[in-house]
């Protein structure tokens, strides 16, 4: 029978041709991070400043037009209130008019009409005697 057989690893590690890292000076390794983070703090601090610049010039584009649209906002809340007295008016006259209570009293004001069962009440100043106007009083 033919079986598998285990491959063996060499227990040795194999020789690589040393490499030589390059060495940097330590010098330039202390001040590298510091100006990596100082440019990086300045890039940040400019685009910022870019930011605050358009948001400003836009707002300050806007503002004409932002006060335009409240003046109007305003003039349209006025009207609308005055058209809602007007529709609160017209709304209690249709209930009065249409009220089944008050049909009559509707009519007699719409066709100046009275009641048949109603009487009429004339006012009439008092008469004055003649007898006492001519006779002048002591």
């Amino acid at each position: 029978m033919q079986a598998i057989q285990p491959t063996v690893t060499p227990l040795r590690p194999v020789k690589n041709s040393p490499r030589v890292a390059p060495r940097r000076s330590s010098s330039r390794q202390r001040s590298y991070p510091h100006q990596t983070l100082g440019a990086e703090t300045g890039v940040k601090l400019a685009v910022n400043i870019v930011l605050s610049v358009c948001a400003a010039s836009a707002f300050i584009q806007l503002w004409p037009h932002y006060r335009a649209v409240q003046e109007k906002l305003h003039e349209i809340q006025a009207e609308v209130n005055l058209t809602q007295g007007r529709v609160d008016r017209s709304r209690s006259e249709f209930n009065r008019y249409f009220d089944p209570s008050l049909a009559k009293t509707v009519m007699q004001e719409q066709s100046n009409q009275a009641d048949p069962q109603q009487r009429p009440v004339i006012l009439q100043e008092p008469e004055v005697l003649e007898a006492e106007e001519s006779t002048p009083q002591p």
